[in-house]
């Protein structure tokens, strides 16, 4: 990543925590800023704006999805991921949690056929419907990735 986008990134995490600050309102960068954090961090390949599916593509060509999510210091059960439509072509989903000044936290990763085992159980509408899972329930189906032992 070059060094005026991270200064841009910089800037743009400053203003969504002054934003939050003042309003108590989320600005809407959660996804951004996870996808080219991922995107540093795992030494990933973002896709096209807009591409249907996936967000980015490893050093295997494997495609994958990101999401992200900020924690806020009172973390409750109810921390759910956006969407992951399982009409789309994708191998794996990346969840990026990130904390209140939208710093990576912590990586997890799960591969397409766990993802859509967790979405498919009967049970819940959100996760039925919509393909939102739980931030708990991808750590069960998942593998942190990030930080590692090395990191």
């Amino acid at each position: 990543m070059n060094k005026e986008l991270q200064e841009i990134l910089a800037a743009a995490k400053d203003v969504a925590v002054r934003f939050k600050n003042l309003t108590g309102k989320p600005l809407g960068i959660t996804g951004e800023i996870a996808e080219f954090s991922a995107a540093k961090l795992l030494d990933l390949e973002l896709a096209e704006t807009r591409q249907a599916g996936y967000d980015a593509v490893d050093s295997l060509g494997r495609k994958i999805q990101i999401k992200g999510r900020c924690l806020l210091e009172k973390t409750g059960s109810g921390h759910r991921l956006g969407s992951i439509r399982l009409d789309h072509e994708w191998d794996s989903v990346l969840m990026v949690l990130l904390n209140q000044t939208f710093e990576v936290i912590e990586i997890w990763e799960a591969d397409r056929p766990a993802v859509q085992e967790a979405i498919l159980v009967p049970g819940s509408k959100a996760r039925n419907e919509r393909g939102a899972l739980a931030v708990g329930k991808f750590k069960q189906i998942g593998t942190k990735v990030w930080p590692t032992e090395k990191d």
